[in-house]
């Protein structure tokens, strides 16, 4: 699990706020008298997971250091349709100036971390586990991970640097998948896990001589995954990857593959609809 470390958020927050406040919030500022004081709830208009609050709670704090804010959930939790999830008190313009920053990370880190959810609940009684992929916002990715992982999977690697994964065009590129995983073997840190995507029966068998500690299945029939695990027998962790949805999850589940890589957690997810209501402090 990708630990969220605000000081790795901070840079991307600084960039909303750049972007969306810009040399000032013109309205607010020529509306509402610089002293004025009020109290706002955030709300869930939908039901889902709530992933996101450690953000807000930066985001208006490096708006203004004054402004008191209180969370009602926690990371994690599920929340209901009309659910008051934060409360946030102090200057009006400050507040009203960052209600859009903070509702539009919470809608997004709360649809991925709902459609997570979903996943992982699907298929929950086998020991598959859902796993993240690097079809993130460029940018966005620690908090997307950080969501998924709020959602209940498992993140993959991080970036190109943290693990080999050797796909088709490296295998057309280098020749092959024997030669590859053995110039990386030169080259690389013996702790370093080494993963290779094999689209058909024979290249697997290729990956298995080849040493490789991770055999990804891409596009596989069902009937190949159960093959190809029959094969692999615990010689290596297997994923099974591409085209697989909400509809066919648990069939790929049964086969016995070790993990099940999912793009839509981070490419293709539902956002969860949140506002914010303002009283008078």
């Amino acid at each position: 699990m990708i630990r969220l470390i605000l000081d790795d958020a901070k840079p991307l927050i600084e960039l909303a706020l750049r972007e969306d406040i810009g040399k000032g919030d013109i309205t607010s500022d020529s509306i509402i008298p610089k002293d004025k004081r009020i109290e706002a709830d955030v709300i869930a208009k939908e039901s889902g997971i709530v992933c996101g609050l450690d953000i807000i709670r930066l985001v208006y704090k490096t708006i203004d250091p004054n402004l008191v804010f209180k969370k009602k959930l926690k990371d994690g939790e599920k929340v209901r349709i009309g659910q008051k999830i934060i409360n946030i008190k102090g200057n009006a313009r400050s507040i009203l100036t960052g209600e859009r920053i903070v509702l539009n990370f919470l809608s997004a880190l709360s649809g991925t971390a709902t459609t997570t959810r979903k996943y992982v609940d699907k298929i929950k009684k086998y020991k598959t586990k859902i796993l993240d992929t690097r079809k993130t916002i460029p940018g966005f990715r620690i908090l997307q991970k950080y969501a998924v992982s709020i959602g209940g999977a498992v993140n993959h690697r991080m970036g190109l640097y943290d693990m080999v994964l050797i796909k088709d065009n490296h295998i057309e590129t280098n020749g092959g998948i024997k030669s590859a995983v053995e110039s990386v073997k030169k080259k690389i840190s013996k702790n370093i896990k080494i993963e290779v995507e094999t689209e058909t029966l024979k290249q697997v068998e290729e990956a298995l001589e080849s040493g490789a500690d991770w055999i990804m299945l891409d596009n596989m029939s069902v009937e190949n995954m159960k093959k190809a695990v029959e094969m692999i027998k615990g010689k290596a962790k297997i994923e099974a990857s591409g085209g697989i949805t909400l509809d066919n999850l648990e069939d790929v589940a049964k086969v016995g593959v070790d993990y099940i890589s999912i793009g839509a957690l981070t490419h293709s997810f539902d956002k969860i609809d949140f506002s914010m209501v303002v009283k008078n402090d």
